[in-house]
């Protein structure tokens, strides 16, 4: 099954030392996906943050090549971009933005997310 990665998602490894593929692999989601804009938001944290969210999005910016990049649009919102996806390619999603996973789960998305700060759950 495929997943969609929010930027949040991205600092896990770093912020809380969760291997996120492989916790992703454990609940069936073997193809991960990333959108252009997030990438983005990645690197303005990593240039414009200070000591462990630097680092945090300097670590997630070295995951993103495992992951499948999607081309977006950089004028509209990412969250906007990211239900817009999820809703029309049927994803689920990887965050752990509160206003997202409540806006994702009234669409009907699933929605993956950190539990007990060391391991993902749907």
């Amino acid at each position: 099954m495929k997943v969609l990665i929010d930027t949040n998602s991205f600092l896990l490894p770093h912020q809380f030392g969760v291997d996120i593929f492989g916790e992703l692999a454990r609940l069936g989601y073997h193809r991960c996906l990333v959108l252009r804009a997030v990438i983005g938001e990645l690197n303005k944290l990593a240039a414009n943050s200070t000591g462990k969210d630097k680092i945090a999005a300097k670590v997630g910016l070295s995951l993103v090549d495992r992951c499948e990049i999607i081309e977006t649009e950089q004028s509209a919102l990412v969250d906007d971009i990211i239900i817009n996806i999820a809703v029309k390619q049927k994803l689920a999603v990887c965050t752990n933005d509160s206003l997202l996973k409540k806006r994702l789960s009234t669409k009907g998305i699933t929605v993956v997310y950190l539990r007990q700060k060391h391991r993902l759950s749907i």
